[in-house]
């Protein structure tokens, strides 16, 4: 009895000394946010609107002690999914269409301030002057329009380890009567050049090679498409160098291209609708606002 009764105490001793080093100040700080993810939120490319409306984010919410990386949308979407095998916490900037909402449970943190804006729309832009030096290339890009749910198909097909041009064929093919839409009374390019600039975003990808696709096997041109940087593609619309991009995300992400360039270019309107911009997390992580980023005193 007196053996048990020594192991007793001294385990409950042991237990209580545990306790008493954990104080209630390390739980309240190991339960914060900002504490689990080293006050990180992983970004894309520098440059990018999504990333000024990020840093502004940090500004007007006064999240002094956070910091935004800089990278690449490869770059988030791995240290994404690393977090969510391991069901760890993180904090991405995110857009949707992408194809990490069909492959995650993931969610927008509300904004209560509205600096993300409202929700976007992608619009093709085109060269001043590709009207009349080519007329069918230019309807087709000002038909061009789709959804989402459209892009999304191409871009897990992407993921999943097709190669852009074999998942913008399959889509395609999947898509006939749309196709036929965009096509409709389109005299054929017959060997016509044409370029066309994007970035290397996946929701790019996707459109990019689908109008190169219809463009090259329905209308028979020739197209070359340039993977840049967002700046050197609104520069090269712009200035003429290429003839067109399916990839400007307004009012927002792009607005200082916009405005930069402004007059150099023509604007045909969205080609999607439904876009969104915002801090995303896995849905498992407890918070549900950019508010609950802020430390409560």
């Amino acid at each position: 009895m007196l053996k048990k009764g020594l192991t007793f105490v001294l385990t409950a001793s042991l237990g209580l000394s545990l306790l008493a080093g954990c104080s209630s100040g390390d739980k309240a700080q190991s339960d914060f946010i900002g504490d689990q993810v080293n006050y990180e939120i992983i970004g894309i490319d520098p440059g990018a609107g999504l990333m000024e409306a990020t840093e502004k984010v940090l500004e007007e919410y006064e999240l002094t002690e956070w910091k935004l990386i800089e990278g690449s949308d490869t770059a988030m979407t791995a240290s994404l999914e690393k977090a969510y095998k391991d069901k760890k916490p993180i904090i991405i900037t995110g857009w949707t269409p992408h194809w990490k909402f069909a492959k995650y449970d993931l969610k927008y943190l509300e904004d209560p301030k509205g600096i993300y804006g409202p929700d976007e729309k992608i619009h093709t832009i085109v060269r001043n002057g590709l009207k009349e030096d080519d007329p069918g290339a230019y309807q087709l890009l000002d038909n061009f329009e789709w959804t989402p749910a459209d892009m999304e198909k191409v871009m897990v097909d992407v993921y999943e380890g097709k190669k852009p041009e074999e998942a913008a064929e399959k889509w395609v093919n999947d898509n006939a009567d749309k196709v036929d839409g965009w096509i409709k009374d389109i005299p054929q390019g017959e060997g016509k050049k044409l370029k066309l600039a994007y970035v290397a975003w996946d929701s790019e990808i996707a459109s990019t090679h689908v109008v190169k696709y219809v463009l090259e096997e329905k209308l028979g041109y020739k197209v070359e498409a340039l993977q840049v940087e967002v700046a050197p593609m609104w520069v090269g619309v712009a200035k003429g160098d290429v003839d067109g991009m399916v990839a400007a995300w307004l009012p927002t992400t792009h607005q200082r291209h916009y405005e930069t360039h402004e007059g150099n270019f023509e604007d045909l309107g969205p080609n999607l609708v439904g876009t969104k911009l915002g801090l995303v997390v896995p849905s498992y992580v407890d918070i549900n606002s950019i508010e609950d980023l802020k430390k409560k005193e």
